[in-house]
This record gives structure tokens, sequence and C-alpha cells, in this order.
């Protein structure tokens, strides 16, 4: 079995030599030409970038932090410290791959990529806050007009990202980190960004977050020119610039991602 290795390019958690010897080690062969399997080793945000540009089977490894504020990767499958283990096992067969449900993102029509995890348009250093409307059909049809920091759109998988903020108020002015929400496989995830406003048209609701059916087309538009950022679909940190005059969409992809699940820990959620 071949696997290529994929780290976060400006600040790799492992060097590619130390993974090489753990695939060595397990008797996987490292190539970066038609290889049957990812290691994709990083946080969330690499799982994140990795899942909507690769189409082989990925297995997301995280690396463990004394620090406080080191990655969490809750998506991760196995660590690195038990990697060796975990790719003896798929070089024996004992794991299976799950294909996940990408979304689809647009601006002004022009497609600007597939998302894995989530989207999130949020404003930028030159603005206090963003004055936006959200528009859903499909499955569901309403509007909705909001201010605040911004609104995160997601799949399941990206469900414990800013989706799950909310989860993480315990109460008054504690937090609760570990705690969030997973969606459905048929949803998508609607998230406001920590608003000071939210008015669901025709009613008397405010909402903060809610999930929509899978099928439905969620489009995000500015009511007032500000500095606004989409991010989740580029590499560059500065996000893709979003004005007064844009149209940002997001709908079901064809799109899948295909994740690793390793035997054991199917067999412990049995």
């Amino acid at each position: 079995m071949r696997a290529t290795v994929l780290l976060d390019h400006e600040r790799p958690k492992i060097s590619i030599g130390e993974v090489r010897d753990v695939l060595r080690g397990a008797g996987l062969k490292f190539s970066t030409e038609n290889p049957d399997i990812g290691v994709v080793i990083g946080g969330d945000g690499v799982f994140s970038y990795y899942g909507r540009m690769q189409n082989i089977p990925l297995l997301f490894v995280g690396v463990r932090s004394a620090q406080a504020t080191g990655s969490k990767a809750f998506l991760a499958e196995t660590y690195f410290d038990e990697l060796e283990n975990a790719l003896i096992g798929i070089r024996d067969g004992r794991y299976t791959v799950v294909r996940h449900k990408r979304l689809e993102v647009r601006k002004n029509g022009r497609k600007l990529g597939e998302v894995f995890t989530d989207v999130y348009l949020q404003r930028g250093i030159e603005s206090n806050g963003l004055r936006y409307r959200v528009e859903v059909s499909g499955g569901q049809s309403f509007g909705e007009s909001a201010i605040g920091d911004g609104v995160a759109i997601c799949t399941r998988a990206g469900s414990t990202g800013y989706y799950s903020y909310p989860d993480k108020i315990k109460t008054g002015d504690w937090l609760e980190s570990s705690r969030y929400t997973i969606i459905g496989d048929d949803e998508v995830g609607v998230c406001h960004i920590v608003p000071t406003f939210t008015s669901r048209d025709g009613s008397s609701l405010q909402p903060l977050r809610y999930t929509v059916p899978w099928e439905s087309r969620v489009t995000v538009r500015l009511v007032r020119e500000a500095d606004a950022r989409l991010y989740g679909v580029t590499e560059d940190r500065r996000g893709v610039r979003v004005g007064a005059k844009d149209l940002v969409t997001v709908m079901p992809s064809a799109g899948t991602t295909r994740l690793i699940k390793l035997a054991a820990h199917l067999e412990s959620k049995s």
C-alpha cells in the first residue's frame, strides 16, 4: 500500500522524515504518485483544507500538545503516537472508508471551491460589525437580517467549529470548552457569529443558529458596505473580499470527502 503525507505548509507539527519512518515501520510505502491513502497530520484547520482538496481516502492524525491553546483536533481519527499501530491495521484491512458530503461556494455565480467543514463570512479589521441578509431556499424558504461579526455555514464535519460556540457558554461568564453539537448528515448548519441583532422575516424569531435540509441553498449579502472576508475556500489568510454588491451562495456539492475509519473505533461505537 502506498501512502502520501499531507502537512501544514507553514507550520508542520511533525517533520515529513518522522512520518516516513513511521510508514516504513508499519510496512507502507511513501509515495506522492498515485497514493492509495493520504496521512494528514495537524489540527482541524489542516484537516478542513485537505478534506476539500483531496479525493483519496484520508486518515486524520492529531498531535498531542501540552499547551492549553494547542490544537484540539476534534476530527482526528488517531494521534501521532498511535500512528504506527493505526497504519498496521490499515495495511491489514481493518478499516472502512466513509464518504462525507461537501458544500459548494459561489460568489456572484462563480464557483470559488468546495467546503468539507465550514465556510464563514466574517468582519475584517476595518469593520466593527457586519449588517447582512441571509436567504434560505430549497428545503425551506425564509429570510433574515442580522448585525454581528458574521455568519458560518457548515456540514456535519464542520459542526464542531463556529457552529458549536453557543454550546460552550455554560452559565454566566464561564465557558465549557469541551462541549459541541454534531448535526446530521442530511443537514446544513447556519450560525450567526456573536450577533447583536437578528430577525426572521414575518415572525418574532431572533435566531442564533439552526439547521436546514441538505438540499437547501443559502445566500448571504451585505446590506451595508464593510470590510468583510469569506474564509474556508482559499489558502489566503486574508480570505476572499466580499462587498455590498456581491452575492455569496452555498449549496450542496456533488463532491465528497473520503475518510478512513479504523476498525477498533467502529467496534467501540457499535
